[in-house]
């Protein structure tokens, strides 16, 4: 009975872990995306404003460092979630 409770238990555990290993590891594909394109579209809008003198375009270039300082914490957490899986 103990036997069969543990491996019902870990076969469990396991297949739990791999399925929210492939979900997590689509959400971290899809964040870094994420920063990707609020990087790039922060730099567009700081070089606009450069450019042109346009204050409207700074004020969102600084506005987007909101959202991109939370995505470069989970960029780091990935990296050194590999960094650790490799060694």
């Amino acid at each position: 009975m103990i036997t069969t409770v543990t491996t019902t238990t870990t076969t469990t555990t396991t297949t739990a872990v791999a399925a929210m290993g492939s979900v997590g590891y689509a959400l971290g594909a899809i964040a870094v995306v994420f920063l990707i394109g609020l990087l790039i579209m922060k730099e567009l809008l700081s070089a606009h404003c450069e450019s042109t003198g346009s204050a409207k375009g700074g004020f969102l270039a600084s506005a987007l460092a909101v959202p991109i300082l939370p995505l470069l914490v989970v960029f780091t957490m990935i990296v050194i979630n590999k960094i650790a899986a490799v060694l």
